[in-house]
């Protein structure tokens, strides 16, 4: 067991996850109306893996049971399995074996000189008090809107939108809240706190705490890097998009930094019809899609990390430099290479997908790349056409959201497994590139 690839435990353990949501969905007294098996497939994936894209009507289709076994799908995804898992053991002071020590470092992409029990213990305490606080705001929000059973509406979408979910009991996400300031505010700040990791998150704690006397390296670069991606998207969606005739300027501002922080948290509500959005928005929404979230939290994409550091990579090979400094820091070689590698194969895997979508359906190109786009990064944006793919169509999408809830880095050293030895063949041959 020792020697088992926690990557490949990891991998074999979500896909059980979602076969167990997949049988209790089936159950009929799950069910509002008959759901077909597919559906339910395709929704017990998508909330595993935290994505939201829904081919049928979570509200219209299930009923209170099924909600209940969506929304803790959602919570199993969002705060990673092995969270769940570890928690027993720690209530029972147990310790943890090697593999376990392993499995939870792999599932959040842990350094390996982290203190895990420490870390586990955060995650629980901040996550459920964030969920809980969130929850009891979007309950007044609810009540005050008259929405019908509005505790129960207010937990689900606390927890969805915490585990950057976008999972709604509501056919038009919140396009019926739009001009509401104070669910705007708690559903941004509840998928922006579980978008940016854990990792900033006990590194803040600690500093408060007085361990330690300021944050890493990695959390400035999270946070310096999400903000600045948001605002920008948020600006460039307000100058692009046309939110129709009469709506107030508060209103458009509202929509615009809703949007932009949807798309790049990966959490994937909506206030305004993604349809009806501008091509030059939707395809800002797609960049956004395709960075994604931070590492060790619970959205997807390509990670806002490797971006940087890829970017970061760029800009240093075209000034002429040896290493790569960013914000003061030189970046250590092995993650350069890294994030080169998991940016190169979260592409591939990407252009894959949209091709196979495209074999599959008949749907225009964008709308294609734009689901394929959503479904890899866990987003859960769709320009409407969810609902209307074919079987095969929905099983690549149910493929392409497990790959973005795994992860392209993870995919990648399963696939390529590491070998001790070293390719060196005694002499080096130039390549022009």
């Amino acid at each position: 067991m020792e020697r088992q690839n926690p990557i490949h435990i990891l991998i074999w353990s979500y896909c059980a996850v979602t076969a167990i949501g997949f049988l209790l969905l089936c159950c009929p007294f799950a069910h509002k109306s008959p759901t077909a098996a597919l559906d339910s497939l395709f929704i017990a994936a998508s909330a595993v893996s935290t994505t939201g894209l829904t081919s049928v009507s979570v509200a219209d289709n299930y009923n209170f049971f099924g909600q209940a076994v969506i929304i803790l799908l959602i919570q199993l995804g969002g705060l990673h399995y092995m969270t769940f898992g570890s928690l027993i053991l720690l209530m029972g002071k147990k310790k943890f074996s090697k593999i376990h020590e392993n499995l939870v470092k792999t599932d959040f992409g842990l350094p390996d000189d982290f203190n895990i029990y420490h870390f586990l213990r955060s995650v629980v305490v901040f996550s459920l008090s964030a969920e809980s606080i969130g929850a009891v705001i979007l309950w007044v929000v609810f009540l005050r809107h008259g929405v019908t059973q509005p505790a129960w509406n207010a937990v689900f979408h606390s927890i969805s939108a915490f585990c950057t979910a976008g999972f709604s009991l509501f056919n038009t996400s919140f396009e019926n809240f739009a001009s509401d300031p104070a669910l705007n505010t708690v559903i941004a700040i509840l998928s922006f706190l579980g978008a940016i990791g854990f990792i900033v998150v006990v590194d803040y704690w600690d500093m408060l705490k007085g361990k330690k006397k300021s944050v890493t390296f990695t959390t400035k670069i999270i946070l310096v890097s999400s903000i600045l991606i948001i605002s920008i998207g948020a600006v460039l969606i307000f100058m692009t998009n046309t939110f129709g005739q009469g709506v107030p300027v508060i209103s458009k501002i509202y929509m615009a930094v809703f949007q932009s922080m949807t798309a790049l948290t990966t959490v994937g509500f909506d206030t305004f019809p993604i349809v009806s959005m501008s091509h030059s928005s939707l395809f800002l929404l797609a960049v956004l899609m395709f960075i994604g979230a931070s590492p060790a939290g619970t959205g997807g994409g390509v990670k806002s990390t490797t971006i940087v550091a890829v970017f970061a990579q760029m800009f240093s090979t075209f000034r002429g430099k040896r290493n790569v400094v960013f914000m003061g820091h030189q970046v250590p070689d092995y993650r350069l290479r890294m994030a080169t590698a998991s940016f190169a194969f979260y592409i591939s895997l990407l252009s894959l997908g949209i091709y196979l979508l495209s074999l599959a359906d008949s749907h225009s190109l964008f709308e294609v790349i734009f689901e394929a786009t959503s479904a890899l990064g866990t987003v859960g944006l769709s320009m409407g056409i969810t609902g209307s793919l074919t079987a095969m169509g929905k099983t690549i999408i149910i493929v392409l959201m497990m790959l973005g809830r795994i992860g392209s880095l993870s995919i990648g050293l399963a696939l390529f497994p590491k070998k001790d030895k070293v390719d060196d063949i005694g002499w080096i041959e130039d390549v022009v590139v």
